[in-house]
């Protein structure tokens, strides 16, 4: 008889999805358009429109680009907007709002963009452990696809994971 050491894991059906081997490579940033507006506070049409044209657009290039206002100032929806038609040509992808709301929708493609056929009728887990910021909703929404085809869904790593679902017999 021998001892040899047998990797379950490694032989079971359980199929593992890391949603950080996803995540799209490239440069975050936030762009303020605070300092465009006169006195930091009021949008000037004329003004804005000159600072757009003007701007140095180039610079994001391949970039993911979250548009915000910091100084609480009301900004028409339009403005966002114009600045997107001087955005579109060089950005990766453009929301308004946060870095986690930019997170959020480059993980909301992932998801919906993810091929799950692998899963199917299978025990799934979802890795855990991240370096790298993966939103919360990416999560659900990876719940809310794999749900209807997966045999049983977990949340962890294989020696440690927390059983989230399993489909009834």
């Amino acid at each position: 008889m021998t001892n040899e050491i047998v990797n379950r894991v490694a032989k079971s059906e359980l199929k593992t999805i890391d949603l950080e081997e996803y995540y799209p490579q490239g440069v975050r940033i936030v762009l303020d358009i605070k300092p465009w507006l006169f006195q930091e506070l009021i949008l000037k049409e004329n003004d804005f429109r000159a600072h757009l044209k003007n701007h140095n657009w180039k610079q994001y290039k391949n970039h993911f680009v979250a548009l915000t206002c910091s100084s609480g100032a009301i900004i028409p929806s339009w403005a966002f907007m114009l600045i997107s038609t001087y955005l579109t040509p060089f950005s990766k992808k453009i929301v308004v709002g946060n870095l986690m709301e930019l997170e959020t929708a480059l993980f909301t493609e992932v998801v919906q963009n993810l091929n799950i056929e692998t899963y199917k009728n299978k025990p799934v887990i979802i890795k855990g452990c991240s370096n790298k910021p993966i939103p919360e909703t990416a999560y659900t929404q990876l719940i809310e696809k794999l749900q209807p085809i997966a045999k049983s869904i977990m949340f962890g790593e294989a020696c440690s994971s927390v059983p989230l679902f399993k489909k009834g017999k």
